[in-house]
């Protein structure tokens, strides 16, 4: 997906020397935040084609998931108007300067409307894709603006000096916001590049804003894995977690493992598993892995496959009873969706599916180790050979 993405940027000039604008990017702008924005405005903008921010916040969806995912005061709180104002604003400022949505000042209010709704939907469905785009925005607007060697030297100086180098392209970065837009302060000018910064560190392996390596979770806003909060480690998770914990992990669950599902029934219409059970309507989205008992991979696409009710109810839980797993069944679904993410990534690169994820999905499940660099072929011999020991 990113030659589309980079296909797509490549039509406009993003030059902050041109524009005049350093506000392509802001401090709430984190992988997670802008899918989260892009999904409140996809479930909207059937309804409401042109809106504005306050469009956005009013909307039941928004209201009550973003309390369960960020933590955050009811939306219609007024004591937190200036955090949501930003949770809200600044993301759509960023999709807009980067095209994917049309904004104009009408009647003292930015109004927004969906300029490409492929991409916006794309970017609305993981914050895998959120990063993928935000990598290839960030480094579009870099590019334009002449700063891409900067983030070479960098790359470069880094690996024996990273502090010094650090130190180096924050100031360069400086000047050139200080030289070319009406923001001045060091200390906002900073955070700001920190997004840019830490998400070029986390795609090339390089020390971040915080002098370590950086990775994609760290990119997060809401990066603490609340399960393992304050927790000791020789006890469980389970003895660990407060009801409190419980209801809070469930919640966000159950908007991630939605978004996942609905996802599943876009692109698939016919049940993924071609045996005789899989004659007419396909409507169940099925957990390969049970995500009562696998609950970190229950929102993983890979991990979900489209079935019939025949295929769903008497095959894959025997006898309807959703508690007990068919072993046999469970087999024939992850070859299945091994064929489906196989074809899906030939026919649309990574716009669904990762076979990396696919990996993952398996390791845990299985409690297996199997590389990223197996084939489909070579994954699906070596399932039936796990499952033929069992």
């Amino acid at each position: 997906m990113r030659n589309v993405i980079n296909e797509y940027l490549s039509q406009f000039d993003l030059d902050i020397r041109k524009s005049h604008d350093a506000r392509f990017v802001d401090q709430k702008c984190t992988p997670d935040i802008v899918c989260f924005m892009a999904d409140c405005v996809m479930n909207m903008v059937a309804t409401k084609p042109v809106f504005v921010i306050n469009d956005v916040w009013e909307t039941q969806y928004f209201i009550q998931n973003t309390r369960v995912i960020f933590n955050k005061p009811w939306a219609n709180d007024k004591k937190a108007y200036n955090e949501y104002n930003k949770v809200l604003s600044q993301p759509l400022k960023l999709l807009a300067y980067a095209h994917i949505l049309n904004v104009e000042m009408v009647d003292g209010a930015l109004t927004f409307s969906v300029a490409n709704e492929d991409l916006l939907d794309y970017i609305s469905r993981k914050d895998r894709n959120a990063y993928n785009f935000l990598y290839c925005y960030f480094m579009k607007v870099m590019s334009d603006s002449g700063f891409m060697k900067y983030f070479e030297e960098y790359a470069k100086d880094s690996v024996d000096n990273p502090v010094a180098a650090r130190d180096e392209i924050y100031e360069r970065y400086y000047r050139l916001i200080n030289g070319n837009t009406p923001s001045h302060s060091r200390l906002d000018i900073r955070r700001m590049f920190h997004k840019v910064f830490n998400v070029y560190a986390a795609e090339h392996h390089l020390h971040g804003s915080n002098g370590k390596i950086t990775y994609y979770s760290d990119l997060m806003y809401n990066k603490k894995n609340w399960r393992d909060m304050d927790k000791d480690k020789t006890v469980t998770r389970q003895e660990a977690m407060t009801p409190d914990r419980i209801e809070k992990q469930e919640a966000i669950n159950t908007y991630y493992v939605q978004k996942a599902i609905a996802l599943i029934r876009k692109i698939h219409t016919v049940s993924e598993v071609n045996d005789s059970w899989g004659n007419g309507e396909a409507t169940q989205v099925h957990h390969i892995f049970p995500k009562s008992q696998f609950p970190q991979i229950a929102h993983y696409v890979e991990n979900l496959i489209l079935l019939t009710a025949t295929q769903h109810n008497t095959k894959a839980h025997p006898n309807n009873k959703t508690q007990q797993v068919n072993k046999d069944y469970q087999l024939v679904c992850l070859l299945a969706k091994a064929d489906t993410i196989e074809n899906s990534l030939l026919r649309f690169g990574d716009k669904y599916y990762r076979k990396e994820s696919f990996i993952y999905v398996i390791n845990i499940g299985l409690t297996a180790n199997f590389s990223t660099g197996l084939s489909f072929n070579d994954i699906k011999t070596k399932l039936v050979q796990i499952y033929n020991a069992a």
